[in-house]
């Protein structure tokens, strides 16, 4: 059999295959376990599911799934315009936040630049900067957050972009709302912030940057949200990001026509209008929250207080651990990825698929439930 000969960028050789966590079907084939017997935890989901109305939405919207969709996503700009009380210039749709991220790769991004970011930070920063031949400046953690002033200073003249998630994935650390603020009047202007805000809906008193993006006064402020997490729409891939209106009309130039389906947009325009499940969704998530570190805490676990819709929680083996979980019908995530071998990611769940998978944990600590 010939081998395949077309040259590739080089830079591209050492660049991973991001691993997401792992999906229900494929667990199921693999241990041989029933579909509806495994619970997952692993990669940050909302278990309310999508609320009703998105649902009614995207049935409606399906019947019409010959025709393309709004290139522009006008009525879901038009509203979330209205919601941020920004300009519809302001805004920018996408396939999940990590569209956004690659744009800003082939926006900024090359081989004679670099990003900033922590140790600890989502994985897919460093990946998309390594596409483009960029490279990551990581800036160890403090207590696994973000050190926001060592990131402001390590920023030097080839720094294009700094990252920072808050709350922080994989972490759930939170940066307070006086270092958030220090640290923008520290980067310079000719470098983009920006601030992933993915979890933002799960906080009781989140930092609002919106006033600097209304008021144009910091233009290198670009904020990342997402339908997949509070609304959970993440199976439809909805996210949308929020910055001057001059970097958002550069970021449509390298937007590909009907990057965001007409289903994900009618679910999304539909999901803003319910309230109710976002709160519903808030209120089982700090509960959630709540239990797992009172559990960890009664079984001497050493866990990083989340501020996001997971927790970490340090099990010593992780993978094996992983493992024997996995085989009892309950994925999480594993950390090895993120050079904490040690520990594993636990996504919050209903409240019964938490307590089964405390008492699975339970069992694989013990050593039971590996073989």
């Amino acid at each position: 059999m010939n081998s395949f000969q077309v040259p590739t960028q080089g830079h591209l050789k050492s660049l991973p295959v991001y691993q997401p966590g792992r999906p229900i079907e494929e667990v199921a084939r693999e241990l041989g376990i029933p579909f509806g017997e495994i619970i997952k935890l692993a990669s940050n989901e909302n278990p309310l599911g999508p609320s009703t109305k998105a649902l009614e939405a995207i049935q409606k919207a399906a019947k019409q799934a010959h025709l393309y969709p709004d290139g522009n996503a006008f009525y879901l700009k038009q509203r979330m315009a209205e919601r941020l009380n920004v300009s519809r210039e302001s805004i920018i749709f996408s396939n999940g936040s990590n569209e956004l991220i690659e744009w800003i790769g082939h926006l900024l991004l090359d081989e004679h630049s670099n990003i900033v970011v922590s140790q600890y930070c989502f994985a897919i920063y460093p990946i998309v900067a390594a596409m483009f031949g960029a490279r990551s400046k990581v800036v160890p953690a403090v207590d696994y957050g973000h050190d926001l002033k060592a990131m402001a200073e390590a920023v030097d003249d080839q720094t294009k972009a700094v990252f920072v998630a808050n709350p922080n994935n994989p972490t759930g650390t939170l940066a307070s709302t006086q270092e958030v603020m220090d640290f923008l009047d520290r980067i310079p202007d000719n470098v983009l912030i920006v601030m992933d805000e993915a979890y933002y809906e799960f906080l009781a008193q989140p930092t609002d940057l919106l006033p600097l993006v209304r008021e144009r006064s910091k233009p290198n402020l670009f904020l990342m949200r997402t339908f997949s997490k509070i609304h959970g729409l993440a199976g439809l891939r909805v996210g949308y990001g929020v910055g001057h209106s001059e970097f958002i009309q550069v970021m449509e130039k390298v937007r590909q026509p009907f990057n965001v389906n007409a289903l994900a947009q009618a679910g999304a325009l539909a999901a803003l209008e319910d309230d109710n499940h976002v709160s519903q969704t808030r209120e089982i998530n700090q509960q959630g929250i709540e239990f797992f570190q009172k559990q960890f805490e009664a079984k001497g676990l050493e866990y990083v207080p989340s501020f996001a819709n997971f927790v970490l929680v340090k099990v010593g083996e992780g993978k094996r651990v992983f493992e024997a979980l996995q085989k009892q019908g309950v994925i999480t995530r594993p950390m090895a990825g993120y050079q904490l071998p040690e520990w594993i990611r636990i996504s919050i769940g209903t409240t019964a698929e938490n307590k089964r998978c405390m008492e699975a944990l339970s069992k694989a600590l013990d050593g039971e439930g590996a073989s």
